[in-house]
């Protein structure tokens, strides 16, 4: 039976270099000359700190940027709050989505059920496997996918026959 995987992955590797570039960009440009702008990268999340509130918003769109031109949706990053931080400055922390969360699986399950489509969905872990007897049926299932909005980046993996 013909099946294939929905997952909603994101490249680490290529996160790491946006964010590389992005600190070498801000350490170059004049508006943040003295501000003492810091980037840090954890497993799953990007924190920002920087003297003010503009100069951390300025920051986290040049990540994004970098983000964006490196082919990673900002779908996957979620935004925080702009926070106050120790010393008078400010703080935001970027979380990045990896994987599908029950609740976006139950989304993706029911958009497909109210396709009715002779497919059937099975949440497994952070993926969807989407399975049916026919190859057409499947790609039916990953048009209805990609005209979904499910906020978050989705990639179809897995295709089998």
């Amino acid at each position: 039976m013909p099946s294939f995987d929905v997952v909603s992955q994101v490249d680490l590797q290529e996160v790491d270099n946006a964010v590389n570039q992005a600190r070498k960009e801000i350490g170059q440009r004049y508006d943040f000359k003295g501000a003492d702008t810091e980037i840090d990268l954890d497993e799953a999340e990007i924190r920002v700190v920087s003297s003010d509130d503009y100069k951390v918003r300025a920051a986290v769109e040049v990540i994004e940027s970098k983000l964006a031109k490196r082919g990673i949706s900002l779908k996957s990053i979620v935004r925080g709050a702009v926070e106050p931080a120790a010393g008078g400055r400010s703080k935001q922390r970027l979380e990045i989505q990896r994987g599908i969360s029950n609740e976006k699986g139950r989304a993706i399950v029911k958009s497909i059920k109210d396709a009715k489509l002779k497919v059937q969905a099975q949440i497994q872990e952070d993926q969807v496997r989407i399975s049916g007897k026919k190859r057409d049926d499947l790609q039916a299932a990953i048009q209805v996918l990609k005209n979904s909005d499910f906020e978050l980046p989705l990639q179809f993996i897995n295709m089998r026959d």
